[in-house]
């Protein structure tokens, strides 16, 4: 459900199935935002078995496209998971677990037949099924997009706490101590002019660029619905801010949801 949340799926766990049409009237596939719907339905409804193929069919009838997804997994490593998590099984109509694993196995079995995919998760440890899981949603035409965050920031007043990749740029000739740049910002056009004569900047920019032209897709392979990038220099307020607007319009470039914040750029020289 995680993974279907963070691509943008409005999700449901333990659906009763019967009232799956009515819920399908309500307008939440016309949100723009929304990337589908995902619904969990298990043996947990008592009344799955009984009434999930009409319901199915009947939504079929009615023009509704939906996938069934089933997830499987042997049972020496069901009971393992079992044990392990502490579980009460759906059935429980035996004492004992394995009978009530090969209960479930039984009566899952035409729903089994009529499934789009069957996901195995037997040799899957969580990050696994994850990944696997996120290759399947991304077939979604609307799939969430990772949103990336650029954020400019001074050392001086503490390193951000949310930043998943932090750059020091303190390597970089300040403009801090030009008199005529000292009260201007990184987004003005001399504060640019001053960084970017510096042949280190460019160069730097780009082995910076070729890194994360690498590391962005395997994070998004990942499943990563945010990512933090974040530019530091001593007060926040000239280098950070120029480097930053560079990435910034890079990653724009490559037509990726992106956004960019200056925490300390107002803050008194």
């Amino acid at each position: 459900m995680a993974v279907f949340e963070d691509a943008g799926f409005y999700c449901v766990d333990n659906m009763p199935v019967a009232l799956l049409p009515k819920f399908l009237e309500l307008p939440i596939e016309s949100d723009p935002e929304i990337a589908g719907i995902a619904l969990v339905m298990d043996l947990r409804e008592k009344g799955f078995l009984s009434k999930y193929t009409s319901v199915f069919e009947g939504l079929k009838r009615h023009g509704y496209h939906f996938e069934i997804l089933f997830l499987e997994a042997d049972e020496q490593i069901l009971l393992q998971r079992y044990s392990t998590t502490r579980r009460q099984h759906p059935l429980s109509q035996y004492k004992d677990l394995l009978e009530n694993i090969r209960a479930e196995k039984e009566q899952l079995k035409d729903l089994r037949s009529a499934a789009d995919k069957i996901i195995d998760t037997s040799d899957f440890n969580v990050h696994e099924l994850k990944a696997y899981l996120i290759e399947t949603v991304k077939k979604s035409k609307k799939f969430g997009i990772m949103q990336i965050n650029i954020l400019s920031f001074g050392f001086k007043y503490g390193i951000p706490h949310e930043a998943d990749l932090i750059v020091d740029v303190r390597f970089l000739a300040n403009p801090y101590f030009i008199p005529a740049l000292k009260t201007l910002d990184g987004e003005s056009q001399k504060i640019k002019d001053f960084i970017f004569t510096k042949p280190e900047t460019g160069k730097f920019l780009e082995k910076y660029f070729d890194l994360l032209d690498y590391l962005i897709p395997l994070y998004e392979k990942e499943g990563k619905s945010y990512l933090t990038i974040a530019v530091g220099c001593t007060g926040g307020r000239h280098r950070s801010v120029t480097i930053a607007r560079s990435i910034f319009d890079h990653i724009k470039n490559a037509r990726r949801h992106v956004q960019i914040f200056h925490r300390d750029i107002n803050q008194p020289t």
